[in-house]
């Protein structure tokens, strides 16, 4: 089992990782990033329209059990972070987190 904080820590420190809803839905719309990471209470008409743009684009979404602030705490951040968009997952394996989530 793969640890969502501990990988996406690693991501931050080590890959390029883009924070943020509006950051998010500019990048997938473009087409660009591996990975879309949502926030359990991301807002419903953020998150659907995220994940519309992300299966037209085949990047894969997870919708993580973190709420908006702890996932911006596990970031290092002091602010509440609903989305964000994992460019380049450096060392990390939090490319993993979608395969899980297919088989479970």
């Amino acid at each position: 089992m793969i640890s969502l904080e501990n990988e996406l820590k690693v991501a931050m420190k080590t890959g390029k990782v883009i924070l943020g809803s509006r950051e998010t839905l500019r990048t997938v719309a473009h087409g660009r990033g591996r990975l879309i990471i949502l926030a359990r209470n991301c807002p419903p008409d953020m998150k659907d329209l995220i994940v519309h743009h992300a299966k037209l684009s085949n990047i894969p979404t997870y919708v993580c059990p973190l709420s908006s602030k702890e996932l911006g705490e596990t970031c290092g951040r002091r602010f509440m972070v609903a989305a964000l968009t994992v460019l380049d997952e450096g060392d990390s394996e939090i490319m993993k987190l979608v395969e899980e989530q297919e088989v479970g």
